[in-house]
């Protein structure tokens, strides 16, 4: 594949607010271009005590991309914000991935929403 098309097809952009790691996910996430989103979500990230996902602007998202996303989840909250759209919110519910993200209107409450400790 392409890798310029690739890219082309989804962007990620990162900024922090203290130790907050905002990251926004727009276009179409798959196994061919997913390098930016596995960098912007690094589990091993010192310093960061939630990541909180913008994912309004996602089209699509694989199964590849979903792991990265689920990664940070296993030790710190990680929160969807914005309007999760509807084959998102279908892969998440059919995945039982649902269960693993936070989720709040927008990135200002994702920066701030209690999220109860994991069970587990």
């Amino acid at each position: 594949m392409d890798t310029q098309y690739a890219e082309a097809r989804s962007r990620v952009e990162t900024r922090s607010e203290g130790d907050v790691r905002i990251v926004v996910m727009a276009g179409e996430f798959d196994m061919d271009n997913v390098a930016d989103l596995r960098t912007a979500m690094d589990p091993g990230a010192p310093g960061i005590a939630r990541f909180v996902l913008d994912v309004a602007g996602v089209t699509f998202v694989d199964s590849t991309a979903l792991s990265i996303m689920l990664q940070p989840a296993m030790d710190r909250p990680v929160v969807l914000a914005g309007t999760v759209p509807g084959r998102l919110a279908r892969l998440l519910e059919i995945t039982g991935a649902d269960l693993a993200f936070a989720t709040a209107p927008s990135v200002a409450e994702g920066i701030v929403v209690i999220v109860p400790p994991r069970q587990g």
